[in-house]
């Protein structure tokens, strides 16, 4: 009985015609030299701040110790957001004031610490939502949840090392549910291994010496990292040192000289160099306040005129 109906199966496969490709179907389905072109163009397009269009799940990859991976997520985070303006979405307000949300594994706080109120942008003080988990799986669930709501800017999370439960299909969730509710994710990675996940964007970041300070060079300066995004969709793998000039994001090339700089890094660095000559110069001259002459027993204005 199963031989004959193997039989039959077999004879039924022979006698129904094989579907044909229609004629023409390899010349249309070939692309054009210049099509070619265009996503070769669009393929090697390197990321750079300020971008409208990123993704909305990303990994950041970085060592306990220095912050430098909350650092990152903080300032991709806010030029994402400042990004977004109100005439690409009509529903968007112009002042946005939807909470942030920030998770962190309890592991995570005993490497890290936990964020520093009077350290965050001004207009994110009072925005902040912070969530403790006592596990990675507590954090993950912290995460989708977060993501499922739309007042919300976005979210923010740590979790150290590669826990059994953030697994590929794991990673694939977070995607999927940030897309499906556009609410943006960065992920800290705490001393991880970059296994396999679906995150948009992946990086790897260290912290790097601060450039000098405008008013006081002996004071700390602004933040600055050095990133490698090793794996993007839409971008070509590249490696930038990532500061903040007047509050903005700046990206340049490692080891890049200050006249090759363009825009508001070069002008700032530029502008450091000259303020640091200035200081030098103010230092080698007295104190104008030993000076002053006495005024005892003198009007302003006979002061004035001496």
């Amino acid at each position: 009985m199963t031989q004959s109906t193997h039989s039959s199966g077999a004879n039924a496969l022979q006698a129904s015609p094989v579907p044909q490709r229609p004629a023409g179907a390899d010349n249309a389905a070939c692309l054009s030299a210049k099509d070619i072109e265009a996503l070769s163009k669009q393929r090697e397009a390197r990321w750079r701040p300020g971008l409208a269009d990123q993704p909305l799940h990303s990994e950041i990859f970085a060592a306990t110790g220095n912050a430098s991976g909350a650092g990152v997520a903080l300032a991709l985070a806010k030029d994402f957001l400042q990004s977004v303006r109100p005439e690409d979405d009509p529903l968007a307000e112009s002042d946005d004031r939807r909470k942030i949300l920030w998770v962190q594994e309890t592991r995570a706080i005993e490497r890290g610490g936990r964020p520093y109120l009077h350290g965050l942008p001004p207009e994110w003080q009072d925005r902040l939502i912070h969530a403790e988990a006592k596990t990675a799986q507590d954090a993950l669930f912290a995460l989708e949840e977060g993501l499922k709501c739309r007042d919300l800017a976005c979210v923010i999370g740590e979790i150290v090392g590669n826990p059994r439960e953030l697994d590929f299909t794991a990673s694939r969730r977070l995607s999927l549910t940030a897309e499906r509710h556009g609410v943006p994710l960065w992920l800290v990675r705490l001393d991880a291994q970059a296994d396999l996940s679906s995150a948009r964007m992946r990086w790897r970041v260290e912290g790097a010496p601060s450039l000098r300070p405008r008013w006081n060079s002996e004071a700390p300066g602004e933040p600055q990292w050095q990133t490698e995004l090793f794996r993007a969709r839409a971008h070509a793998p590249g490696k930038w040192m990532l500061t903040h000039d007047n509050k903005t994001l700046i990206a340049r090339k490692p080891g890049a000289s200050d006249k090759n700089l363009k825009g508001g890094l070069g002008t700032a660095l530029a502008r450091h160099h000259r303020l640091k000559r200035r200081a030098d110069t103010a230092a080698k001259t007295p104190d104008s306040r030993h000076m002053v002459r006495a005024t005892v027993g003198r009007s302003l204005a006979a002061c004035a005129r001496m």
